[in-house]
């Protein structure tokens, strides 16, 4: 039994934290298209099967969670959600217009020269924050891939991610 199934088996969920720095404030034309498709793709992840929850933002349209500042700069946005699954997470990503918008991240975000990207295994029910999510980020930096903090290549069961993925340092 791989390690997803066996957190699976236990009650677990996969929570998934992605962190971006925009080129521009949110209210730059050169983020336009990316701020204002924000709620259609955060929708169609709430709709898919296998989504659990998303942190929210000031629900403004076109916002997304672009009110949860990292370090104080309006510029970085974050993502964090909870899956019930490997799969559910991948689909979403790779198999929906969601992976159209992530091979332009580049028009949109710096490269950032730390990772940006963190999943690990949360009990069903728990809706983790952006401080236990930037503690994960910040560990799987330091300590590299471990069941308490990982990215694709720690699951076996991730196969889209060998196709579409960035490099760990790169704009997400």
């Amino acid at each position: 039994m791989s390690a997803a199934q066996t957190y699976a088996a236990a009650g677990h969920h996969l929570a998934q934290l992605n962190v971006g720095r925009l080129v521009a404030e949110t209210d730059d034309p050169r983020v336009a298209e990316f701020m204002e498709n924000l709620d259609r793709i955060n929708g169609l992840g709430k709709r898919m099967p296998g989504f659990v929850w998303m942190m929210e933002g000031s629900g403004a349209p076109d916002t997304g969670n672009t009110d949860a500042k990292i370090e104080g700069d309006p510029r970085y946005v974050s993502n964090l959600t909870v899956w019930e699954d490997v799969a559910s997470l991948e689909t979403f990503v790779w198999g929906t217009i969601h992976k159209q918008f992530y091979a332009r991240r580049a028009e949109w975000f710096e490269a950032l020269g730390e990772m940006h990207f963190v999943m690990w295994w949360v009990p069903a029910g728990h809706r983790p924050s952006l401080d236990e999510a930037l503690a994960r980020l910040a560990h799987l930096e330091t300590h590299g891939d471990s069941d308490h903090a990982f990215g694709w290549s720690y699951l076996k069961e991730a196969r889209l991610w060998k196709d579409h993925s960035c490099a760990p340092v790169a704009a997400e």
